[in-house]
């Protein structure tokens, strides 16, 4: 390979990596309807954040209902500069008081302290009905006097749909956007929403690109729950085995095909399942022809299937 092809090429691929962030759930919970090995032992959290840094990853997503996430994470990043982008406590209630508001102040605070920062790269309303409340405008003002105060550099909130988008831009206006996209929630992608995102200048962090692991699950072992989308689970891993493209590869190409997100969040439970993701990250960079493969016949609307939160496994 000619020798400025193959600078090209790797700088290609150290970009590309930038994009992928680290989800943190499963450092402090027992996440992920694929999750075999529970909570990630302490030591290998050492260790998947070590090779992350080493290879480029410098955003941690994370929150206070992660369990020990924030704890784990602020014994074992040491000295390197990760961004960190944490969230506030889930309020789920119909009238949000100043009360809430000191609230979300004083356990972001805590955050910091578990976390062993004086600061973070982002703070998000985890829930996105906390913000659209009645009197959720005392979460956002506390929120930008953090952000005044220089304890956060970025502000957002966590969606889940379009509609979530339409009312809080309706209201205010976030640095950040969590969202939910992979393989079966095409729902952001089908109806342009990356792309106005974008234009509003927000940066979009992607989550769910496994759907907790189903999307990389033999279709042997899915759960009966799925059992109304399992022939075309069947027919997604026979197309993708024909093209010779693996369930993670071809999960994290979807995503990374869609060149408005900033930040594309991957949880893992171990170092050599992060080695996986980085390697398909890689080789999806060189390999252009995975953005022909067409995924739109594997889009599925069923709010029961696509959004985790109503799973009853």
């Amino acid at each position: 390979m000619d020798g400025s092809i193959y600078t090209e090429k790797m700088c290609s691929i150290t970009k590309s990596l930038a994009r992928l962030a680290l989800g943190t759930v499963q450092f402090g919970t027992n996440y992920g309807v694929s999750n075999k090995d529970g909570i990630t032992p302490e030591q290998e959290v050492s260790e998947i954040l070590n090779y992350a840094w080493e290879k480029g990853i410098s955003l941690l997503d994370t929150a206070p209902s992660y369990g020990i996430s924030e704890e784990v994470i602020g014994k074992n990043v040491g000295n390197f500069p990760f961004k960190i982008v944490t969230k506030t406590s889930i309020f789920k209630k119909a009238r949000i008081e100043k009360t809430d508001a000191m609230h979300l102040k004083s356990t972001f605070n805590e955050s910091l302290k578990r976390l062993k920062r004086p600061y973070v790269y982002g703070l998000l309303i985890h829930h996105a009905n906390d913000l659209l409340a009645d009197g959720g405008e005392y979460l956002w003002q506390t929120m930008c006097e953090l952000k005044q105060s220089g304890k956060v550099e970025k502000i957002g909130v966590s969606v889940y749909s379009s509609l979530d988008i339409d009312s809080i831009l309706k209201k205010y206006k976030p640095d950040i956007i969590q969202l939910p996209i992979n393989v079966f929630d095409q729902r952001l992608v089908k109806n342009r929403y990356l792309q106005f995102l974008k234009r509003q200048n927000i940066e979009i962090h992607s989550r769910s690109v496994f759907l907790q692991g189903l999307l990389l699950m033999p279709p042997t072992e899915i759960p009966s729950y799925f059992e109304p989308i399992k022939q075309l689970i069947e027919k997604y891993h026979h197309e993708i085995k024909n093209e010779n493209i693996t369930p993670l590869t071809a999960s994290l190409a979807f995503v990374y095909n869609q060149p408005e997100i900033d930040y594309i969040i991957v949880g893992v439970n171990s170092k050599s399942h992060l080695r996986e993701i980085i390697r398909a990250a890689e080789y999806i960079e060189l390999n252009s022809n995975l953005a022909q493969f067409d995924y739109s016949a594997y889009a599925v609307d069923d709010e029961a299937i696509i959004n985790p939160s109503l799973w009853r496994l």
